[in-house]
């Protein structure tokens, strides 16, 4: 039986991302992000996500990862999405808005992107 792609828990929270730079497609402008933490949204924005903290270039940014896509991952891969797999995914979807150019200091992620860049980053 093939193994299971994760990405294990290890380490102190803010160190599970190292820090790093994304460059605007539109201005070339280059953003540096650092992870912070993660918690549950929904005892502090009563929302239903997984929020994560980042710093942009100082500034705060959250992204909240909607809930019901660890229910969808756990159902189609019989696991549950790690702390650390949920940073690197609100990494990569963070990744893609400052890509575009797309400040801002809440975005919260529907279902089908948090399951769409779990594939792209190869969780299964």
């Amino acid at each position: 039986m093939p193994t299971a792609a994760t990405i294990p828990n290890e380490g102190a929270m803010n160190g599970f991302l190292k820090p790093f730079t994304v460059t605007s497609r539109l201005t070339d402008q280059t953003y540096r992000v650092w992870f912070s933490h993660l918690w549950n949204g929904i005892a502090t924005r009563h929302s239903d996500t997984v929020d994560t903290k980042f710093f942009v270039d100082g500034r705060t940014v959250v992204i909240g990862l909607a809930h019901t896509a660890f229910v969808s991952f756990l159902a189609q891969h019989g696991r549950g999405l790690t702390d650390r797999e949920a940073a690197f995914i609100a990494a990569a979807y963070l990744r893609e808005r400052l890509e575009q150019e797309d400040e801002q200091p809440l975005f919260d992620v529907p279902e089908a992107h948090v399951l769409r860049l779990a594939d792209a980053i190869g969780l299964r």
